[in-house]
């Protein structure tokens, strides 16, 4: 076997693997090592390299397996973490010139977890400043390339973590979403993203935020189920942890559809959507008729999100990045300082109607989902756009007015709660990703993976690489 066909085998094989010993972890680092010398800089996804503590790490997890020691779910798998996620010992940037030099002497929750389940920690994936925006570029590491074609974004904010598995750079990878950060790159890069109910994941900014939540990217979905099983479960220190344990995750996904009630939209209920995206995802009505779902076009009126999404966040930004706009106003990007003034001016009652606004939404889409078990739209209304444009401002002859406007495929769900999976779908005429968004029940992870796991078997579009990856 390559090293590029190690590369690219399923995590879970890889974990098969190391636990048979038919591969070591410093045998699969070396081979992801090599492969992220020769692509990495064509595409900038990974902006530390770690590489001499990895191949210390990994000769200790092989010597553990050889002592017959307990080993964790992730044993030997490398991986990398998004440049938002603090690393013990690792520069943690943020994508920020204001952190440029910062190396926390702690980790993260997500990181933590990932090396309690035995991972080995490879570097930090690119992201935008302060992971705003879903297009990964900032002033420390600068843009990063869509792996299927380097003029094009790979969407954000956990941009340089779906680069690196579309490359064969890292098997697993954790990302963050707020307005859409798991599920937009993971589009844009024909792998797999899953932004989870808030409490799923702990660790995410601030102990009672629902808006950003931890989750996991792999390249299947069956890696991604493996990865949350390491990542899910309660933990002390967060008022919202769910206490089911993330061990449930690692149960089969295989599941007879038959009869399953499904709401489909290739719209999102009239939102405007790239007509070369649109098509793709009408394309795949026919997949779920044909695992025996019971298809209808139906759609909630989600509408008032906008409002409530927009004022929640800006909040949100007045709270955790408000103070660094008193002393670093000017190392701080155009968009990050509007959303930011925006958040300071918000007067008590603006917060309270949204408020008011996401509790009704989330009624809403409850009584949605009792009728329907599953919701079936687009993740992104458009295919990758240039690297070097910000961010559209215009979509089907319709105006963008701010720099998140053409996420609102994605943060209309963010409002409600409700976990939402990105798998990759088919391309467009010009060989660019498209993903499907399946929206399942609150807190019905298990469930969204399922669906997410018969979609893919039966369409098996994420098994097509970037040509600069073979």
């Amino acid at each position: 076997m390559t090293d590029s066909e190690l590369c690219f085998l399923d995590a879970t094989e890889m974990a098969r693997l190391l636990k048979r010993r038919e591969v070591s972890a410093v045998e699969l680092l070396n081979a992801h090592l090599a492969q992220i010398e020769r692509v990495n800089p064509r595409v900038n996804a990974i902006v530390t390299l770690t590489a001499e503590q990895a191949l210390a790490d990994a000769k200790s997890a092989d010597e553990r397996l050889s002592r017959g020691e307990a080993t964790g779910l992730l044993h030997g798998l490398t991986v990398a973490h998004k440049d938002l996620h603090e690393t013990r010992g690792v520069r943690t940037t943020y994508g920020s010139p204001i952190f440029a030099d910062f190396i926390p002497d702690f980790d993260s929750v997500a990181v933590r977890r990932l090396k309690a389940a035995g991972a080995i920690t490879v570097g930090k994936t690119n992201t935008p400043e302060f992971g705003l925006g879903s297009q990964t570029f900032n002033a420390v590491f600068g843009a990063t390339r869509n792996p299927y074609d380097l003029s094009r974004t790979c969407g954000g904010s956990s941009g340089g973590a779906a680069v690196a598995l579309a490359c064969g750079g890292v098997p697993i990878a954790d990302g963050s979403d707020m307005g859409g950060s798991l599920r937009n790159p993971a589009n844009f890069c024909n792998i797999v993203g899953f932004r989870c109910s808030p409490g799923r994941m702990p660790g995410a900014p601030g102990s009672w935020a629902t808006l950003s939540v931890d989750g996991p990217m792999a390249r299947t979905v069956s890696d991604v189920a493996l990865l949350l099983a390491a990542m899910a479960g309660p933990d002390p220190s967060s008022p919202i942890s769910i206490s089911e344990p993330g061990e449930k995750f690692l149960a089969p996904l295989e599941r007879d559809f038959r009869s399953t009630r499904i709401a489909f939209s290739s719209d999102f209920g009239g939102l405007p959507v790239d007509a070369e995206v649109r098509a793709v995802v009408e394309s795949c009505r026919g997949v779920f008729a044909n695992l025996g779902c019971a298809v209808e076009q139906d759609c909630p009126d989600l509408s008032d999100a906008y409002e409530a999404f927009q004022t929640l966040r800006a909040a949100g930004l007045a709270e955790t990045r408000g103070p660094l706009l008193e002393t670093h106003r000017g190392q701080m990007k155009a968009t990050a300082v509007w959303n930011i003034e925006k958040g300071l001016a918000l007067t008590g009652a603006e917060i309270g109607r949204a408020n008011r606004l996401r509790t009704q939404l989330f009624q809403a889409m409850k009584a949605f989902m009792d009728r329907y078990e599953f919701l079936v739209v687009p993740v992104n209304q458009v295919p990758p756009f240039p690297v070097e444009v910000e961010y559209p401002t215009e979509i089907a002859g319709v105006r963008m007015d701010t720099y998140i406007d053409w996420m609102k495929s994605c943060y209309f769900i963010t409002i409600t709660g409700h976990p939402a999976i990105s798998v990759p779908c088919g391309f467009t005429p010009g060989g660019l990703p498209v993903g499907l968004q399946i929206v399942g029940r609150y807190r019905d992870e298990f469930g969204v993976l399922q669906l997410a796991k018969a979609f893919e078997t039966a369409t098996l579009a994420g098994r097509q690489r970037p040509p600069i990856a073979n």
